[in-house]
C-alpha cells in the first residue's frame, strides 16, 4: 500500500489544494485581493475547461511521455504554483494559475492510473487506484484544517504556502518511490507505451468497445448527478429554512466517508469484482438520495455519505475494471477521456439544475432529477459490466 499511499498524497496536494484550495481561501482573500463575482465566475468557467482540456490531452497524447516522468513535473508545477498563489494580487494573474494548476491535475490522476495499473498486483489493483483517489476527499478535510488554525492566525497567503511545503515533501517521496521501481518496470513502461492509442483508435475504441463506452457512460454520469448535488446543497438547504450547520455537517460527513470509502470499496472491488463495487456505490448514492429527497432535513447527512461513498472511490473502481481489458497505457487514455466525460456531464447536468430552478422557483425538482440520472447510472453500472470481457481487447483492435 506504499505505492497507493504515496499518490494518495499525490491528489491531497493536486486536487484537494490545486482545484478545491482556492475555492475555500477566497472570502479570506477577498478582502484584501479585489477579486468581483466576474472574476470568481470566470475562474469557476475556466478551470472546468482547463480541468477537460488537460484530461483531454492526456489522452491523446500521453503515451508517449513516460508517467513517471509526467506525474514528476506535474507534482514541481503544481508545488511552484501553489507557493506562487501566495504572492498574487492580481485577479487576472490568479486565473492563469487556477488554470494551470487544473490542467496539471488531471494530468497528474491520468499518470497515476497508468503506474498503479502497471506496478500493482492484479488481487490489489482497485484497492490501490481507489486508495490513491481517497486522496481528493483527505484533501478537503486539510482545506477544512487550514481554514480554522493556519490562516485566522498567518492569513491567506500562509494557507498557500503551507500547501507548497506539503507539495514538496510528496514530491520528494514520489521522486523516491518511482526511482526504488525495478529497472524491469521501466522497460515494462516504454514497451507498454508503444501500445497506446492514437486519437481515432482512442476514439473508435470509445464508442465501439464495451467496457470503454460503459465506463464513460457512467462517468457522464458522476458529474451530471454529483456536480450539480454539490453547487446547490448549501442553497437548497436555505431554501428549505434549514440551520446553516447543516450543510456544514453534511461536508464532513462526505469528507470523512470519502477518506474510509476508498480503502473499503478497494477491497471491496478487489475481493467480489469490480462490477460488483460498481453497482454497490452506484445504488448506494442512489438510495441515499431517494431518502434525502423523502425528508432532506432528517436525511442529510445521509445524502452526504451517498455522495462520499460513491464520488471519491469511482475512479479506482472505473479505472481498475478498464484494466482488466487494456493495457496500463490505454486505461490511462480511457480513464482520461472518462473525466473529460464527467466534466461534460457535471456542466450539463448543472446548467439544467439552474434551468429547472428558474422554471420551478424550486429546487425539489432538481434533486428529483438527479435522483433520476443516479438511477440511470445504476441500471447503467449493472447492464453495463454484467458481461464478463475479455482480456487485452485492444490487442484485437
Amino acid at each position: 500500500m506504499k505505492i497507493a499511499a504515496i499518490f494518495a498524497m499525490n491528489q491531497i496536494i493536486s486536487h484537494g489544494f490545486g482545484v478545491f484550495l482556492f475555492a475555500a481561501l477566497v472570502p479570506m482573500m477577498r478582502e484584501s485581493i479585489d477579486v468581483s463575482n466576474w472574476h470568481l465566475a470566470a475562474i469557476g468557467a475556466l478551470t472546468q475547461l482547463a480541468y477537460l482540456s488537460g484530461a483531454l490531452l492526456l489522452g491523446l497524447f500521453g503515451h508517449r511521455v513516460a508517467s513517471s516522468k509526467l506525474i514528476l513535473i506535474t507534482g514541481a508545477v503544481t508545488t511552484s504554483l501553489l507557493f506562487s498563489m501566495s504572492l498574487l494580487k492580481d485577479p487576472l494573474t490568479i486565473t492563469v494559475v487556477l488554470v494551470m494548476l487544473a490542467a496539471s491535475a488531471a494530468i497528474s490522476w491520468g499518470t497515476i492510473v497508468e503506474i498503479i495499473s502497471r506496478c500493482a498486483k492484479a488481487q490489489q489493483c482497485s484497492t490501490q487506484l481507489s486508495t490513491a483517489a481517497s486522496g481528493t476527499a483527505w484533501g478537503y478535510g486539510i482545506n477544512g484544517l487550514i481554514i480554522l488554525y493556519v490562516v485566522p492566525g498567518l492569513g491567506w497567503q500562509s494557507g498557500w504556502q503551507l500547501a507548497a511545503v506539503l507539495g514538496v515533501v510528496v514530491l520528494l517521496l514520489t521522486w523516491r518511490l518511482l526511482s526504488g521501481i525495478q529497472s524491469s518496470s521501466i522497460q515494462v513502461e516504454k514497451k507498454d507505451s508503444q501500445r497506446g492509442l492514437s486519437a481515432m483508435q482512442l476514439a473508435k475504441t470509445v464508442v465501439s468497445q464495451r467496457p470503454a463506452l460503459v465506463a464513460c457512460l457512467v462517468c457522464v454520469l458522476v458529474g451530471f448527478t454529483t456536480m450539480p448535488f454539490a453547487v446547490w446543497l448549501n442553497t437548497y438547504f436555505d431554501q428549505l429554512g434549514l440551520a446553516a450547520d447543516v450543510g456544514g455537517y453534511t461536508w464532513t460527513t462526505v469528507g470523512i466517508t470519502g477518506m474510509l470509502a476508498g480503502v473499503m470499496i478497494g477491497r471491496f472491488a478487489d475481493s467480489y469484482g469490480n462490477s460488483a463495487a460498481l453497482v454497490f456505490i452506484c445504488g448506494g448514492f442512489f438510495l441515499c438520495l431517494c431518502a434525502f429527497i423523502y425528508n432532506p432535513s432528517r436525511f442529510a447527512l445521509l445524502a452526504g455519505c451517498g455522495y462520499g461513498l460513491m464520488y471519491f472511490p469511482v475512479w479506482g473502481v472505473l479505472a481498475g475494471w478498464i484494466r482488466q481489458s487494456y493495457s496500463s497505457t490505454v486505461t490511462m487514455q480511457i480513464s482520461s477521456i472518462c473525466m473529460v466525460g464527467s466534466g461534460l456531464g457535471g456542466a450539463l447536468g448543472n446548467l439544467l439544475a439552474g434551468y429547472l430552478r428558474d422554471t420551478s422557483g424550486s429546487l425539489d425538482v432538481v434533486y428529483q432529477t438527479l435522483a433520476a440520472a443516479a438511477l440511470l447510472m445504476f441500471v447503467v453500472a449493472i447492464v453495463g459490466t454484467r458481461a464478463r470481457t475479455p482480456q487485452l481487447l485492444i490487442e484485437a483492435a
